[in-house]
């Protein structure tokens, strides 16, 4: 007659019921522990936030056996700055933001554009794009009205259109490509008629192929300043053959975003010039 051991039967199916339960425990509990990235407050963009996250980070410039201009950008991210102490290390110019979309303008605009301007920079301010929001040439009025107009006294840059990586939602702002040129166009064609200046487009490669399907009708008309972290400023957008300002990384002396200017500094006057 065969014995049963009931006890030790049952203490074995309770050791199995409870390595079960300790599995899908932890399978229940691991993916709340890959907490998602806030998203940012709305105006807290500023240039090149997503040129890291998106294109990685390489070493400092190589040898470009061409003379370049030091320069840099800010925005609110940066509050007051030690414009002195970037002139002495070599900084000959700058970009301040001004504006995002129709909703934000920069709450340190004042100290930064008008301080980099008296210490003896060449300056000029940017825009930074939300191509959800509102129309391109809204944007333009809201950037022009705010800050981003252009004089010609030979100290202002024209005006930058800072368009890359949406930080608050899907990279390319929900937009088509072909609605992503048109957008930028209407843009451009408003700050144009209302300053008589080309803006500057700010851009990465890997964004601009993304989102615009790598259109070349800029080229002629609008300069260049390319985000690349690297030690060269890589394969350009189509439409330019040449970059004219280059950001390189996002922590540099004093202030984290450096840029160079591709020419010496009688070039740089001659574009704050027109």
């Amino acid at each position: 007659m065969p014995v049963h051991r009931s006890g030790t039967t049952g203490r074995k199916r309770l050791a199995a019921a409870g390595t079960l339960l300790a599995v899908l425990a932890l399978l229940l509990v691991a993916p709340s522990s890959a907490v998602a990235e806030p998203k940012p407050e709305r105006g807290s963009a500023h240039m090149g936030m997503g040129v890291i996250a998106h294109d990685g980070q390489g070493g400092p410039p190589g040898d470009t056996r061409a003379i370049q201009t030091e320069g840099v950008d800010v925005s609110s991210h940066q509050g007051n700055v030690d414009w002195a102490a970037l002139w002495n290390s070599g900084v000959k110019w700058a970009y301040v933001k001004a504006t995002e979309g129709t909703y934000y303008k920069n709450t340190y605009f004042t100290q930064q554009y008008n301080g980099s301007y008296n210490i003896g920079m060449i300056r000029g301010s940017y825009h930074f794009a939300t191509p959800d929001t509102a129309t391109g040439a809204a944007q333009a009025d809201y950037f022009v009205n705010n800050g981003g107009g252009w004089s010609r006294d030979g100290k202002t840059l024209p005006g930058a259109l800072d368009i890359e990586w949406n930080p608050y939602g899907a990279a390319c702002y929900g937009k088509s490509q072909s609605a992503m040129v048109t957008w930028i166009r209407d843009f451009l064609n408003r700050y144009k008629y209302r300053t008589g200046r080309d803006a500057v487009i700010y851009t990465a490669t890997s964004w601009w192929t993304q989102c615009t399907g790598n259109y070349g009708g800029f080229g002629s008309t609008n300069p260049l300043w390319i985000a690349r972290y690297n030690t060269t400023p890589g394969t350009l957008p189509a439409g330019w053959s040449y970059y004219t300002m280059w950001q390189y990384t996002s922590s540099g002396p004093i202030v984290g975003d450096h840029n160079k200017f591709n020419g010496a500094y009688d070039r740089l006057q001659a574009l704050a010039n027109g």
